[in-house]
C-alpha cells in the first residue's frame, strides 16, 4: 500500500525570491522599503500590515510593483491589507506611546536633566519602549530609566540622536516654503560645509544658511558641483586683472551670470562678462573651488 508523503513547508532559505516587489513606507518612518506583495492586489496609498525586524508594523504602499533585482528580501512580505482590528491596535499603540512620552517629559523636568525628548516608540512584541532624545553632551539618565521602568512596566531604552535626526522626525518647513527635504525624500545626511555657501556667493549669515535644525542647510550641497565649475575661471575678489579699458581691481563676481565688476584706475566701475576679459590673466588670481 502506497503511503502519501506530505510536502514539508518551504523554508525561507529555499523560497524563491519574488518576481515583483512593491515599496512600503512604515508609519512614522521616512524611507520606503521593498516588500513582496505576494498575491495581494495593492495600489499606492493603501494601508497594509508587514512583518519587520521590530515586529508587525502598519505601512502605506508608496510605489507600484516593479521587477525584483534583489535576492535578499524573501522575508520582507506584505501580510495583509489593514483591517479594523489593525487600526484599533495602532490607536492603542499610539496611546501607550503618548502616555510614555508625557511621563518621560514630567520626569525630565522633575530631575532637571539637560535633554530634549524627541519621540517615543513602543515595541509590543519585545515589551520595550525606546525614548529618542537630543542633548549637548552626555546625560546621566539612570534615575530616569528606573522611574520610567517602575511606572510603565516595560523595558526602557534611551537613544541619543542628533539635531538633524530630530528635525527629520518632527518635520516642518524650510525658508523656501517647502516641507523639509530630510522629512520627505532625502534618504541620507551628507556633510555640508561653510565652503559650499562661500562658493555660491551667499552671505555667511547663520540665519540665512541654517535650517530649522540649526545646522547648515542640506540644500547647499545640491548645486555645489555646478558652482564649483562656474567659479573656477572667475577671478578672486580684490585681485588685480587686466580689462579692455586697462588694469583694475575686482569688486564683485556674479557667478551665475559669469560677470565681473571691476574698479578701474580712473575710479570708474565697469562690468565685464568673462568672455570680454583677456585670456592671459595671472592664474594666481583665479578662484579655487
Amino acid at each position: 500500500m502506497d503511503t502519501a508523503v506530505k510536502d514539508k513547508p518551504e523554508s525561507s532559505s529555499s523560497r524563491q525570491p519574488p518576481k515583483f516587489v512593491i515599496g512600503i513606507r512604515i508609519i512614522d518612518q521616512i524611507k520606503s522599503e521593498l516588500y513582496d506583495p505576494g498575491s495581494l492586489k495593492l495600489k499606492v496609498g493603501m494601508t497594509v500590515m508587514v512583518n519587520t525586524s521590530q515586529g508587525l508594523k502598519m505601512g502605506v504602499v508608496a510605489s507600484n510593483k516593479v521587477l525584483n533585482f534583489r535576492k535578499d528580501i524573501q522575508e520582507n512580505r506584505v501580510l495583509r491589507i489593514a483591517n479594523d482590528n489593525d487600526y484599533h491596535a495602532e490607536n492603542r499603540l499610539k496611546q501607550v506611546e503618548e502616555k510614555a512620552k508625557s511621563l518621560c517629559l514630567a520626569k525630565i523636568s522633575e530631575l532637571e536633566l539637560p535633554m530634549n525628548l524627541s519621540r517615543v516608540v513602543h515595541q509590543p512584541h519585545m515589551n520595550k519602549t525606546i525614548f529618542f532624545f537630543t542633548a549637548e553632551g552626555r546625560v546621566d539618565f539612570r534615575q530616569l530609566i528606573r522611574d520610567l521602568a517602575a511606572n510603565l512596566r516595560h523595558r526602557i531604552e534611551m537613544k541619543q540622536v542628533g539635531v538633524r535626526d530630530e528635525a527629520r522626525v518632527i518635520g516642518g518647513y524650510g525658508v523656501c516654503g517647502e516641507t523639509l527635504c530630510c522629512s520627505t525624500w532625502l534618504p541620507d545626511f551628507t556633510p555640508v560645509t561653510i565652503k559650499m555657501a562661500k562658493n555660491q556667493g551667499m552671505a555667511l549669515n547663520p540665519s540665512k544658511i541654517s535650517g530649522v535644525c540649526g545646522r547648515l542647510m542640506c540644500c547647499l550641497q545640491y548645486e555645489h558641483d555646478n558652482y564649483k565649475g562656474l567659479i573656477k575661471n572667475l577671478p578672486k575678489i580684490n585681485s588685480h586683472i587686466n580689462t579692455p579699458e586697462g588694469p583694475g581691481r575686482v569688486l564683485k563676481v556674479e557667478i551665475l551670470e559669469q560677470r565681473v565688476v571691476v574698479l578701474l584706475e580712473d575710479e570708474n566701475v565697469m562690468t565685464y562678462s568673462l568672455d570680454e576679459l583677456p585670456k592671459n590673466q595671472d592664474s594666481k588670481n583665479s578662484q579655487k573651488p
